[in-house]
């Protein structure tokens, strides 16, 4: 009989989702476009479920330029109306427009000679925090390093970057791990 590996309780059965869970969720990056496109995909996350976006991230990455910064911030009312009518993404103005002015905050902190990777990356000094969470309701929600991250973001001109957001994106950039302990990821 062929036992499926222990996940953490939040993934589902669907292939892309577990694909999600085991190869990216919780692993760290530097990368400064990938970075930009989750802190951005979670921001749409706000009020639903991270399922919901990720059915619909090939659409975002389709209609945001494989979300390079320099392209997102040229994109201007017109496109934001175009995208109003896309089934491919949320068809929600503000989320839309938040993707933009995210895309002219990540650049004017490049040209102010601040690498977002770095300037994320110093929240956790420079280190993954590792969590030992035995079941999902001991994981917060948010932290203090997530208000802070929070602030910071806001301060710098990012929109739906409230803290619990930051939290979500900090565990799936795996600057936290928060894979359960008995997860077949959390080594």
């Amino acid at each position: 009989m062929d036992e499926s590996p222990i996940r953490c309780q939040w993934v589902n059965q669907d292939p892309e989702y577990i694909a999600y869970h085991d190869n990216e969720w919780g692993k760290p990056t530097r990368d400064n476009q990938q970075l930009f496109e989750m802190i951005c995909l979670e921001g749409q996350q706000a009020g639903l479920s991270w399922y919901t976006i990720l059915k619909k991230r090939q659409g975002y990455q389709e209609l945001f330029h494989q979300f390079i910064p320099e392209r997102v911030a040229l994109m201007d009312e017109k496109d934001v109306e175009r995208l109003m009518h896309d089934p491919r993404i949320i068809r929600n103005r503000a989320k839309i427009n938040a993707i933009i002015s995210n895309a002219k905050a990540y650049l004017q902190m490049k040209e102010n000679g601040e690498e977002f990777s770095t300037f994320l990356w110093e929240f956790v000094n420079n280190q993954q925090i590792i969590n030992k969470w035995k079941t999902s309701s001991q994981v917060p929600a948010e932290t203090e390093i997530s208000n802070m991250l929070s602030k910071a973001l806001k301060k710098r001109g990012f929109k739906f970057a409230g803290s619990i957001t930051c939290y979500a994106f900090m565990q799936a950039t795996g600057m936290i791990n928060d894979h359960l302990i008995s997860c077949c990821q959390y080594k």
